[in-house]
Formats: structure tokens, C-alpha cells, sequence
């Protein structure tokens, strides 16, 4: 992935130095309008907030290590800035408030672009297009045409606290009983304990914690119901920071890159023994 990685900051060298090649005589012109993008520059260091626990977007391994499609574009993106990177773990919940709060620089954790969320922060991207579905070990739900099918208060669900999952169990199965976790790693504990009915995730968490915990019986079903955008979550106050990512996003995925990126953990799932 390293070597990937040196070709596409060569891609972006020209666009990289026009934004910072002076940085050192610009700070005082550049900080109104990039206090974050000046804060990771002068730092050398960009910290980025994620859950740790979304495979295959984020996920801790067995030695601690944080590994997935988007520590792997984190590392894209400190390497084209020319900085090193911190990667912050925390509950998904937890998120927003610390980039609000300025202890991460941006976030990268399977978050989807929505409007309420978009007035807190800034988005860029979508680098990844997902949509909701269920993990479960009842046939019955996993077949399942229409969410409203299980919208019955003898059907419990579990859906991450503070996540889209959870907002729409509580909009669209107002009727259902709904448990809400820390991680993924809670919620799918408590499906194939019996604990809860069906998770309600990101359509390829589900289908990866299918092939993640064989023989336990669980089930997916086949398309995701809807569309959900995920983006780089940054402050809304740094719109050079905005600009740059975007068109990092674009040039990788105009190089192809992007799309290597995902088949390597969508995929191919050999690091699920790297998992805890």
C-alpha cells in the first residue's frame, strides 16, 4: 500500500506546494482563512477521529493496530500533506463533539453526509456510497423486502448510539423495541447471543460480519434499502482544508486508486484474521 501511496502524493505534488510550498512566509496570510489546515501543517501531524470498530472501514487488530479502507486513506492523505498521522479512537457517539471540540482534525469513521449533521460540520466526498440493511439470524427477516415488514414492538433492534442506524430505526420503525451499542462488535455480540432480533447497519458491515463470524448463522439481506453518502467530516471554518481534500478525493479517484483501495478490503477479506 506504501508504494500506492508515493504515487499518488507524486500526482498531487503540484497542487500540494501551491497550497504550502511558502508556508513558512505565509502563516500570518494564510491562517484567516485555514486555522485547521495551518494548525496540521505547523504540527506535522494530522489526527484524524474513527471508531476503530467498523470493518472493513476502520477496525482494531489483535496487536492494537488500527486497520481498513479509511486508516488506509488517512494515510493517503497525511502522506500528500507531508505530515505524520495520529489516528484517535473513540465511540462512533463520540465523534463529532471531539472535532467540534478541535482534539481531531477531521474524521474518517463511515460517517454519512446528512443535512443535520452537514450544520455542524463540513463534509467532503462522498468517497464511499452505502445504505442501510440488517444483520440477523431469523431467514424471515433476512428476506425482508421493506423495513416496515419488522416495524412490530415484538421486534428488538440494535443500531450504534448517535449513528444514522439508530435515527432510523427511531423514524422509520417507530414501533420496533430499539437497544442501541457502543460498536458494531456489541451490537453483532448481542444478534448471535439471541440478545436482539437484527442489527440495523451500513450494508457492508453487514455483509462482512457474515463472512467475519462463520458458522455462527448469520444472515444479510441481499441489497441495501437506502442511500446514504459517506464523507470526511471537517470544521466548517477552514474552507482551504475543504478544497484541498476535495480535490484529493478527485485526483484519487480519477487515478483509479480509489477504487483499488476498496477492492483490497471489499473485496478480499484475508485480514479478518488480523481481527481481535
Amino acid at each position: 500500500m506504501k508504494s500506492a501511496r508515493i504515487l499518488v502524493v507524486l500526482a498531487l505534488a503540484v497542487n500540494l506546494f501551491s497550497a504550502c510550498a511558502h508556508y513558512g512566509d505565509a502563516t500570518i496570510a494564510l491562517s484567516p482563512v485555514a486555522p485547521v489546515f495551518d494548525r496540521i501543517l505547523k504540527k506535522g501531524e494530522l489526527v484524524v477521529g474513527t471508531a476503530g470498530s467498523m470493518p472493513p472501514f476502520n477496525m482494531t487488530t489483535m496487536d492494537g493496530k488500527v486497520i481498513g479502507f479509511e486508516a488506509d486513506l488517512a494515510g493517503y492523505i497525511a502522506d500528500a500533506m507531508g505530515v505524520k498521522l495520529r489516528l484517535e479512537l473513540m465511540p462512533f457517539s463520540e465523534l463529532l463533539p471531539a472535532l467540534e471540540a478541535g482534539k481531531v482534525h477531521m474524521i474518517l469513521s463511515s460517517m454519512t453526509m446528512t443535512p443535520e449533521r452537514n450544520l455542524r460540520v463540513a463534509f467532503v466526498g462522498p468517497y464511499f456510497i452505502s445504505g442501510k440493511a440488517v444483520l440477523t439470524k431469523i431467514e424471515t427477516i433476512a428476506s425482508i423486502k421493506d423495513f416496515s415488514e419488522i416495524d412490530h414492538p415484538k421486534i428488538t433492534l440494535a443500531a450504534i448510539k448517535g449513528s444514522t442506524s439508530q435515527a432510523f430505526v427511531e423514524e422509520v420503525l417507530p414501533k420496533a423495541k430499539l437497544v442501541t451499542t457502543k460498536d458494531y462488535d456489541e451490537a453483532v455480540q448481542m444478534v448471535i447471543q439471541g440478545k436482539v432480533h437484527a442489527m440495523v447497519a451500513d450494508y457492508p458491515i453487514c455483509v462482512i460480519s457474515v463472512f467475519r463470524y462463520p458458522g455462527k448463522g448469520l444472515l444479510s439481506v441481499v441489497d441495501p434499502f437506502t442511500y446514504e453518502p459517506i464523507g470526511i467530516a471537517v470544521p466548517p471554518n477552514d474552507p482551504l482544508l475543504v478544497n484541498w481534500l476535495q480535490n484529493f478525493l478527485d485526483t484519487l479517484e480519477g487515478s483509479g486508486e480509489l477504487e483499488k483501495l476498496k477492492a483490497d478490503w471489499f473485496e478480499d477479506g484475508s485480514w479478518i484474521r488480523e481481527l481481535r
